[in-house]
């Protein structure tokens, strides 16, 4: 994609460069993609070989150029050399997007310490090692985007996601920890979170669970094309600290503003069949904390999980968003015309 600097995201010239972490499924895969579709250079960093190699294939068959970088996230020196790596094949990086994360699926008591401790790093500590990778070189060139994938849990937490809430929480302080300062040094450097729904992604697949029953995301569920437009949108217009994707999500942050004790209540009552399909766990399911979930078999999970029957393929509270300057204008232009319409009624009728 070629062009001259845009205001937004404060690209200069040539190609977009852009690094997706957690780019070999989910979000991350179907980011990646929608970057290629629009001609990036696209950095598709993820553990797994198998499946980013497919990834990295799907990119360029979207008409991008693709660089796949096996790298376990939360490792700072690993992340450091990937982003130096990248501007020395690809060039200066425009727009670094967090997606990576891993996560368990258990009530607090069950959580192991190793366990949460392995999550974090790679959930929390991989957002802030890929960061700072990007400040590192953004800052100096005082232009760059970097997006924080984000969700809804990151403002709102509910019960069996302790180690998933915990670290988008964390992420959340961080973020907003770091626009404060960018304002403060007057930066080019933007940097917003996108606070996501529940998605259709393949994590609910591969996830530590000990949970009785198959996870499933909590209702209603979009598809991960969803967030990938989201991430985009994001990118090219990074002066807004923070978008909401999906009318639940709204509804669940505008609540959490305003009945926080009623949302303890009710999702202490339906929190726990919400996220479990009626399913029991199979035993032989890969597990992806420790090593990615095609680590012992070739094996692609993709962009989407095992609730394409009931995902949503668009979201048009993102929609409204995203127009609401010109649908204000729209509906000022309609306003004043009604208002001529009336007024040159009263004069006739007059």
């Amino acid at each position: 994609m070629s062009g001259a600097r845009t205001p937004q995201n404060g690209r200069r010239h040539g190609t977009e460069v852009v690094v997706v972490t957690g780019a070999s499924g989910g979000v991350g895969r179907a980011t990646a993609r929608a970057f290629g579709a629009r001609g990036s250079a696209v950095a598709l960093i993820a553990r797994g070989e198998y499946a980013l190699a497919r990834a990295a294939e799907e990119v360029r068959e979207a008409g991008g150029r693709a660089l796949p970088l096996v790298v376990d996230v939360a490792d700072p020196d690993a992340v450091e050399a990937a982003a130096a790596r990248v501007e020395e094949e690809l060039g200066p990086i425009d727009v670094w997007v967090n997606a990576a994360f891993s996560t368990v699926f258990a009530p607090v008591e069950e959580i192991r310490p190793e366990e949460l401790r392995r999550a974090t790093e790679v959930t929390y500590f991989g957002f802030v090692h890929g960061t700072q990778a990007a400040l590192r070189r953004m800052t100096p060139r005082d232009r760059g985007a970097i997006v924080q994938v984000g969700s809804a849990l990151a403002r709102r937490s509910v019960p069996l996601q302790a180690v998933y809430c915990g670290a988008k929480h964390a992420i959340q302080g961080f973020t907003e920890s770091l626009r404060c300062e960018l304002l403060h040094d007057r930066s080019g450097v933007r940097v917003t979170m996108v606070q996501m729904p529940g998605l259709n992604t393949p994590q609910f697949s591969w996830v530590l669970s000990r949970l009785p029953r198959h996870p499933r995301p909590v209702a209603p569920v979009y598809q991960p094309e969803v967030a990938a437009e989201a991430v985009l949108h994001a990118a090219d217009h990074p002066e807004r600290r923070e978008y909401w994707v999906g009318g639940s999500t709204v509804a669940t942050l505008l609540g959490q503003m305003l009945f926080p004790g009623l949302l303890d209540r009710y999702l202490g009552r339906t929190g726990y069949d919400g996220q479990q399909t009626g399913r029991p766990v199979d035993a032989s399911r890969p597990v992806n904390l420790y090593e990615p979930a095609d680590g012992s078999a070739p094996h692609d999970y993709g962009a989407h999980g095992v609730f394409d029957d009931e995902a949503h393929p668009r979201s048009a509270q993102f929609w409204l968003s995203r127009h609401r300057g010109r649908l204000a204008l729209a509906g000022a232009a309609a306003a004043a015309a009604g208002a001529a319409v009336a007024g040159g009624l009263r004069r006739r009728c007059g």
